[in-house]
């Protein structure tokens, strides 16, 4: 067997002085290995390079296992080098059903009784303004009149006499809110005097314009004759507070 670091078999042919190049290589690799590796044979050598290459095939398999399986590299953002250039999209990205192409403001519902944009309520201006609908309201509760009288009963009925009470009552809550009104603007023409004359100017409690505002019911009342059945009805209706109150039908 041959030794690694012996010495080769001079050439036959009578070449004793002369030393073949594949021989110096050799004898320099072998002064290269480390102490002990130079000893062994060629079968030995054969043997350690594999199991080499064995252990780097196995290393680098192991650094490639610790990637996660199914990573993509990183996609590149498209980026516009000139500004009337078309955007690339890449075609792996799927494109969503819906497409806003051209962007669409949102729609800002707008109430006008309290946009600033309508300007400030002013009850004066607002009755004179819809004056034409108080003689639509009037033709409106004739007509409903007048179908009442034709349905006698029945559902028909029922609905038409609750429509011209609901008119009856708009109609008196619009008087009361006219009165209210004109007792103001009779107040502030009175202060207005009074401030020209020299005197100081007085202002009302709300005490003392809510009787001011039953004196004035109470004179409509008379006026209209229905003053006995609204006291009637007043009186009832205290009675059945009294009533009420009373500790004897709390515990019967």
């Amino acid at each position: 067997m041959l030794r690694v670091g012996a010495s080769a078999p001079r050439p036959l042919g009578g070449q004793e002085g002369g030393v073949d190049g594949g021989d110096l290589e050799l004898e320099a690799a072998a002064c290269r290995l480390p102490r002990g590796v130079s000893d062994m044979s060629f079968e030995e050598l054969l043997e350690l390079q594999s199991q080499v290459e064995i252990k780097a095939s196995r290393h680098s398999a192991a650094g490639n296992s610790t990637k996660k399986p199914g990573t993509r590299p990183p996609v590149q953002h498209a980026s516009i080098a000139d500004k009337h250039r078309p955007l690339e999209m890449s075609a792996k990205v799927r494109v969503p059903f819906l497409r806003q192409v051209v962007p669409i403001g949102k729609k800002v519902a707008r109430d006008p009784r309290f946009d600033d944009l309508s300007g400030e309520y002013n009850p004066e201006v607002f009755d004179k303004t819809y004056q034409f609908l108080n003689d639509i309201r009037a033709k409106e509760k004739e007509l409903v009149k007048k179908q009442l009288k034709k349905h006698r009963s029945g559902e028909k009925h029922e609905n038409l006499r609750q429509l011209l009470q609901r008119m009856e009552q708009q109609e008196a809550a619009q008087q009361e809110r006219k009165r209210q009104q004109e007792r103001h603007l009779a107040l502030k023409q009175e202060r207005r005097a009074l401030a020209q004359q020299g005197h100081r100017p007085y202002f009302l409690k709300k005490s003392e314009q809510h009787q001011l505002a039953l004196a004035d019911k109470f004179k409509e009342l008379k006026r209209s004759k229905k003053l006995e059945s609204f006291l009637s009805r007043k009186r009832r209706r205290n009675a059945g507070k009294d009533r009420r109150r009373l500790p004897g039908d709390k515990a019967s």
